[in-house]
């Protein structure tokens, strides 16, 4: 018998799709993705009864395991959710298979394709798969072609395969690797995954704008002086120091997760809720992003590099100390940025974005500052009004604050900043999925709304590479400024925000 609701917010929130018969064929399978994200969220959705009972997991990597020892490595992944779930954990471990596989041994598919059948008939999933692409970049071109030729991709209504960030490592080999992936699948069946557009505030950023008739009137260069989004991390390079190396932030959050965020605020509103709709809208406005100074990039782009820091406590490693760290390592780990939308909405605002890593505390966030009232009525009574801002929390404590002024207790007229906030766990009564949950239950689907189509891609890239190859080129002219590890990065990005009279927002 279901307990009774007592939170109006909570009516229907679990009133969600629910997954169709399906096999997921996870790629990588004996990797750190696997473990942390992949299986713990369809774990999730195993027990929101969102997963049907025709489902199955198959594991797929080169490592010679039999299915139960791929069950016991998920169980050890899982185990503080299986502490709370044991009765779950039973039922699900029985739809999880495993297959050794080695994409470039065309053998291999061949295997795998005759398990899949097995596996079809056992768990009655129809033929309807989704290949997770769980690899090397390098590999993923050649998966696919690999899928492709074993005939497992033939089927565009019953099979998918997502691949994982980063998509390419520049404009040519984006556009590259589009082409070789639309050649063997059509684009309705390739998801490329962005993790952070799972978020729940990142999917709000919609509802709040064309839902509220109180914020897209003013949601455009008359009303809003400047705009921040910010990603930044606490911890270090850890043990990815082999990708990090060819990577660097710009890359591997800049690019991509960052991006996204930035066309999500900054997009016009779709005709209807239609995943090409928006999509369509998010690539019109990556078009028309540019730097704020093409010419000169120094002057609108800050590179940093956490050095020592910490306590004698708990003493923290430079980057350039990390094991598998070029000595003389000149990879960025902080990015700060100025860039501009040349439309007519954001004509002249700002954007500032910046991520980096061992910055003082975990936080993603767009910030939207208004404009200054254009008389200050309060100042001769001492009053020293702020501009308000609407901050869009994506991590920690998902939510939404509005600053706004009022009026300080007294009898003079001085006024003072207050927060309005909400939050997803205190007003709905439980915490948001993780992204990872929203987007594999989306795939399964064939939901493409929060997955970067390869025209997004492709502009993303297109705004970045000359930066990149500046950076190759003349690597003088955007030096590696240093940071002490657990501060907020570089003061060079302080003077690249002040000189418009501006500060970072620092919670």
């Amino acid at each position: 018998m279901s307990m009774p609701v007592t939170n109006p917010l909570r009516i229907g929130l679990r009133q969600e799709r629910v997954v169709p018969p399906q096999c997921l064929v996870i790629f990588g399978a004996s990797g750190d993705l696997t473990h942390r994200k992949l299986v713990p969220a369809l774990f999730e959705l195993f027990k929101q009864r969102r997963l049907p009972s025709e489902f199955a997991i198959l594991g797929c990597a080169r490592r010679p395991w039999t299915d139960e020892i791929f069950k016991e490595k998920m169980e050890e992944a899982l185990s503080s959710q299986i502490k709370e779930s044991p009765k779950e954990w039973e039922l699900f471990s029985q739809n999880l298979f495993y297959e050794p596989v080695d994409l470039q041994q065309p053998e291999h598919l061949v295997k795998l394709g005759e398990r899949l059948e097995i596996i079809d008939k056992l768990k009655a999933t129809h033929g309807h798969r989704t290949f997770y692409l769980s690899v090397s970049p390098k590999f993923y071109g050649s998966g696919c072609r690999a899928l492709a030729a074993a005939g497992l991709l033939k089927d565009p209504k019953r099979s998918r395969v997502v691949i994982e960030k980063p998509f390419g490592r520049d404009f040519n080999s984006a556009q590259s690797l589009n082409s070789l992936v639309q050649g063997c699948a059509q684009e309705s069946q390739i998801f490329r995954i962005d993790h952070y557009l799972g978020k729940e505030t990142v999917q709000n950023i919609l509802v709040l704008r064309f839902a509220n008739t109180i914020f897209e009137p003013i949601w455009n260069r008359n009303y809003i002086s400047s705009v921040q989004i910010t990603s930044s991390e606490t911890v270090g390079v850890e043990d990815r120091a082999g990708y990090y190396e060819s990577s660097g932030a710009l890359r591997d959050m800049v690019q991509n997760h960052l991006t996204q965020m930035l066309a999500l605020t900054a997009m016009e509103p779709p005709g209807h809720f239609d995943p090409e709709a928006i999509r369509n809208e998010k690539a019109k406005v990556l078009q028309a992003v540019k730097l704020a100074n093409e010419e000169k990039p120094w002057e609108c782009c800050v590179r940093g590099q956490y050095s020592k820091g910490g306590s004698d406590e708990e003493p923290l490693l430079g980057y350039r100390d990390e094991p598998g760290v070029d000595p003389n390592s000149t990879t960025e780990t902080y990015v700060a940025m100025k860039l501009f939308i040349d439309n007519w909405r954001w004509q002249g605002v700002p954007f500032y974005v910046r991520t980096g890593k061992r910055l003082a505390k975990r936080l993603s966030e767009v910030v939207l500052t208004f404009r200054e009232a254009p008389v200050h009525l309060f100042d001769a009574a001492g009053g020293c009004p702020t501009s308000n801002q609407l901050i869009l929390r994506i991590q920690p404590n998902e939510g939404a604050e509005f600053s706004f002024e009022v009026k300080s207790p007294g009898s003079g007229m001085r006024s003072r900043p207050v927060n309005m906030e909400f939050s997803y766990d205190e007003s709905f009564g439980e915490p948001s999925d993780e992204g990872y949950v929203r987007l594999l239950a989306d795939a399964m689907l064939g939901d493409p709304t929060l997955f970067t189509r390869s025209d997004e891609v492709e502009a993303a890239w297109r705004l970045y590479t000359p930066l990149l190859e500046k950076i190759e080129d003349s690597p003088w002219e955007l030096p590696i400024y240093p940071y002490e590890s657990r501060t907020w990065g570089p003061t060079e990005s302080d003077l690249l925000i002040g000189k418009d009279q501006l500060l970072w927002r620092r919670p």
